[in-house]
């Protein structure tokens, strides 16, 4: 995973709870959770919409 082992992802979350506070850190997390599912949706809507438009002309 990107050359990160678990010293340098503790380092990371630590330093995340430090600026952003033990109460905004689960928002944060749900907000990114939520983020990356719209993107996948948003990259899997194309081809959704193209296999309706082959259906249709077939």
């Amino acid at each position: 995973m990107f050359g990160l082992g678990t010293p340098e992802l503790m380092i990371i979350l630590a330093i995340a709870f430090l600026v952003f506070g033990g109460k905004k850190l689960p928002e944060l997390g749900a907000g990114l959770g939520k983020g990356i599912s719209s993107f996948k949706k948003g990259l899997q809507e194309p081809a959704l919409s193209d296999k309706k438009e082959a259906q249709k002309t077939e």
